[in-house]
């Protein structure tokens, strides 16, 4: 009888189809895959410790640094909860405003997602067009906030400035393309005997053990959950759009890539709504003792550029108590658990990432595979080494 001999190998923290510095510990019979352990840490940031020490307004640029690549999403996920505290109503416009940008930064986290994830299976080509599409929203988010990445363009009580004159144009034009774009990625992939035979079967993990995992978004629809935040406990007016959850059957990497396409598709639908809808009002809401007074105002009067300098440099104090507020991120359930003591810092604050908690249901989907389709399990979870080191 053949003895065999568990081997074990690090793959990463260097490694490019990790997506970020992860490390996991992998042990192999030849090369069928027994036991895989991650390893995090080596972008640790400390976040949420850091936000103890600044205002409420100055936590906010943290915010973007978590997925890096979902800068608004997580933006967003962070006012929500602090004006939940406040009990402050944004005005109309802003909620509009915030509603087209978390779609389109929904649009350039997936557009990354399908690059990479075909990159890392071997399909050069879809990685360059999406990175391509990605550029038009990387351009507008310079535009609108004066950076490609780190956006910080949101506020607690609304957002920073009114959008830019020719906003809406620009808008308009990335969704009349990129249903055509969507088209050709799925050409290239859908069909693709070599992409088929990489993704059907592999990272197999059922509705109850997704559920189990507390894994969330896409990769929990993949498994045939029919759960989305933005439609099952909304949040910005979400509840006024029309638009579809896609779910999968067979709870594997083709499915998750499947579900991840059409929302790609549902997210242009929602953005156009948002477009139809966007009326012209303010962009902060009526609260003067959190909201930056207008420039006029700032500048016209003694008190006003007080009031301004006084905002900036010392905070608000938020009203106590504790509350958690959470989005439909792209890659899942972003929450942040804030307790206020009062002060104008938190207290307490405590983020839920989603790609933290849905690594941890690695090693469920990835056991009895290959160590080469292992790539492909990394790849279908989505994950941003920002927020599982937050």
């Amino acid at each position: 009888m053949a003895s065999t001999e568990i081997m074990t190998v690090n793959m990463g923290p260097q490694h490019p189809s990790t997506h970020g510095v992860l490390r996991l510990v992998v042990e192999l019979d030849g090369e069928v895959i027994q036991k895989i352990t991650p390893h995090i840490g080596y972008l640790h940031r400390g976040v949420e410790k850091l936000s103890e020490h600044r205002t409420y307004h100055q936590v906010l640029p943290l915010t973007d640094r978590l997925d890096y690549l979902a800068p608004m999403s997580n933006n967003l996920g962070y006012v929500l909860a602090v004006e939940k505290l406040l009990g402050i109503e944004i005005p109309e416009r802003a909620q509009t405003v915030r509603v087209i940008l978390t779609e389109l930064t929904r649009l350039k986290s997936h557009l990354v997602w399908i690059a990479c994830h075909a990159l890392d299976i071997g399909a050069m080509t879809v990685f360059i067009y999406a990175f391509r599409e990605r550029e038009k929203v990387m351009q507008l988010y310079e535009k609108i906030s004066g950076a490609r990445m780190t956006s910080s363009y949101f506020r607690v009580g609304g957002l920073s400035a009114d959008v830019y004159d020719g906003f809406e144009k620009d808008v308009q034009e990335i969704i009349d393309t990129f249903p055509g774009h969507f088209d050709t990625y799925e050409g290239l992939l859908t069909k693709n005997t070599i992409w088929m035979q990489r993704t059907i079967g592999n990272g197999v993990i059922s509705a109850e053990d997704a559920i189990n995992y507390g894994i969330t978004g896409p990769a929990l629809r993949g498994s045939g959950v029919d759960w989305d935040l933005r439609r099952d406990n909304p949040y910005s007016g979400y509840e006024k759009y029309n638009f579809q959850v896609p779910v999968g059957k067979n709870c594997d990497t083709y499915d998750r890539y499947k579900v991840r396409l059409v929302e790609m598709r549902e997210a242009v639908k929602i953005i156009k709504q948002a477009l139809d809808s966007l009326k012209p009002g303010p962009v902060l809401a009526d609260a003067p003792q959190v909201c930056y007074p207008p420039k006029e105002e700032v500048y016209n009067t003694i008190e006003g550029l007080i009031h301004h300098f006084k905002i900036a440099s010392e905070g608000f104090p938020v009203p106590e108590g504790e509350v958690y507020q959470s989005v439909e991120n792209p890659k899942g359930e972003l929450g942040y658990y804030i307790v206020s003591d009062g002060g104008t810092k938190p207290y307490r604050m405590r983020i839920r990432p989603p790609s933290f908690v849905n690594l941890g249901a690695i090693e469920k989907m990835a056991k009895g595979a290959m160590i080469a389709d292992l790539v492909a399990v990394i790849g279908t979870l989505d994950i941003v080494l920002g927020e599982i080191d937050r």
